[in-house]
This record gives structure tokens, sequence and C-alpha cells, in this order.
């Protein structure tokens, strides 16, 4: 086997990576950022670091569970940053990192698409929900 340099490795690295091959890992990133909940909380925290509490009243419908689970995920996968003040109350913050920020154009970006064209979506499924009942 011939010797490579570690930018050959890493250009091979990059080549292996393809989310269409069922054990690719980058499945796991991709399922990760196309939950609505690290959607919404990654654009909740575009403009700064937030409280929890601050999080939990900006995306209505968030259970205290699945922002918990979601905010525990998101540390984990590197995307966001708990930083625990010592204070009466103990004092939590949550803020993207480095790659949390990095993701945020996409996210922003599909978040605004949603927006704008929800009304076309919901017109194609009630056309649609229309002739799957005449079939």
């Amino acid at each position: 086997m011939p010797t490579q340099t570690s930018a050959q490795r890493r250009a091979e690295a990059r080549v292996a990576y393809d989310a269409f091959m069922a054990e690719c890992p980058s499945r796991k990133v991709l399922l990760r950022i196309s939950d609505k909940w690290v959607t919404l909380i990654l654009s909740a925290l575009a403009d700064g670091s937030r409280r929890y509490n601050e999080l939990s009243r900006i995306i209505a419908g968030v259970s205290q569970k699945m922002l918990t689970q979601t905010l525990r995920a998101m540390e984990r996968d590197g995307l966001v940053a708990r930083e625990v003040s010592i204070a009466v109350p103990v004092r939590v913050d949550y803020s993207l990192t480095p790659l949390g920020r990095s993701l945020l154009p996409v996210v922003i970006a599909l978040k605004a698409w949603a927006e704008a064209h929800i009304e076309d979506v919901e017109t194609a499924q009630a056309a649609y929900d229309g002739s799957a009942a005449d079939a």
C-alpha cells in the first residue's frame, strides 16, 4: 500500500461520505438538523445566547421534555454550548458554537422558505386531497 499524505487521506475520506449510502454517518447529522425543534432553536439563538425559559417562550408548542432533549442532543453534536453561571438561582445560558453558527444560514433560509411558501404547499395539499378523493 503506497504511503499517503494527510491531505490525500482527508480527500479520500470526504469522498467516502455519501449520505445516499445507508451506512454513511452523515445521515445522523441530516436526521438531527432536519428536526423542526433543532431548526427553531438554532433560529432562536441566532441573535445571541438565551436562557432556557426564554427559548421555551419563543418556541411556541415545545414541551419541556422536548426542549431539554433537543438542547442536550445539540450540545452533544457540538451545535450549542451550555454555560452555567454560579448565581442564586443558578443561571444557564445556551449559545451557538462556531459549528452551530456555520449551520445558521442554511437553517434561516429553510425557515424563511417554509414561511414564504406555506400557502403554496397548503394549496397543493388541498388539490391533491381533492383529486385523491375523486379516485
